[in-house]
């Protein structure tokens, strides 16, 4: 089932009771898609999700629910923390993950589970497909958050990443800057093992730039799509093979260069 409610309310009432006669929902069901920021109301000038199911609302407050079941009930895999630094941390998003929710809900996100573990204020820097795995940085200040952002989008932060691709793709340091977009798009290739049982290829890519899809989108457009790659290749039972592997950069905290890598790489 998947319904948005859009109301604005006449009395004074409870949040939970006025969707549940709005949507005719079960109340239960009403405060579990609130828990996982499913609905969302105006404070401060501002839309923000309402997590509070007993949130009394004055006469004339509008609220939204955008209520899909489906999405209500997924069940990703748990992300890792790897380091914390302070006033950013470091962790290891897996496949199915999302970097940030939508307006359907945010219990399927980074974002939001940091941000419950830490118990902390957690700010998004970069994002990392979905379908992807790999290394992600959460800030936990905004002006932490802009420091960070700022190298990803002044192409200073060394992005390495794990795929295996179809086919045997013999490369090293292959450039491919096909424009994406119509925007300037650059991805360094290089082998690291092919296997032949399954024709698929085992490749480092290092990005200078950082367009949606990027990688996914350079390497099917040489014929070699990513293993898994349902958007531009083919649909496989393990997921999309991409994984990012490595983050290093000039530390804007504590202004020494740093390095975070996972030990166990795709290969």
């Amino acid at each position: 089932m998947r319904q948005t409610i859009d109301l604005t309310v006449e009395s004074s009432r409870l949040a939970v009771d006025a969707l549940a006669e709005a949507s005719g929902l079960p109340k239960q069901r009403i405060k579990d898609a609130m828990a996982k920021g499913a609905c969302w109301w105006t404070q401060k000038g501002k839309q923000v999700r309402l997590r509070k199911a007993k949130r009394e609302l004055k006469p004339g407050t509008r609220i939204q629910l955008f209520y899909d079941d489906q999405v209500l009930a997924r069940q990703p895999e748990e992300p890792e923390l790897l380091e914390n630094k302070g006033r950013y941390t470091v962790w290891f998003k897996p496949h199915g993950l999302l970097s940030q929710g939508s307006q359907w809900g945010d219990h399927c996100s980074l974002l939001r589970l940091a941000e419950t573990e830490l118990n902390k204020p957690c700010f998004l820097v970069h994002r990392l497909d979905g379908d992807a795995a790999g290394i992600m940085l959460i800030a936990h200040d905004g002006k932490a958050a802009a420091a960070l952002s700022q190298l990803f989008s002044g192409r200073t932060m060394t992005k390495i990443y794990r795929a295996r691709v179809t086919g045997n793709l013999v490369a090293d340091d292959l450039r491919i800057d096909t424009p994406l977009d119509g925007k300037a798009s650059v991805s360094r290739v290089t082998t690291l093992t092919y296997d032949e049982d399954s024709d698929t290829t085992a490749l480092e890519i290092r990005i200078d730039t950082g367009r949606k899809h990027q990688i996914r989108r350079h390497l099917s457009g040489i014929g070699h799509p990513i293993v898994g790659d349902k958007l531009y290749g083919t649909a496989d039972s393990a997921g999309l093979q991409l994984t990012a592997v490595e983050l290093a950069f000039h530390c804007p905290v504590t202004g020494r260069p740093v390095s975070f890598a996972l030990t166990n790489q795709v290969s």
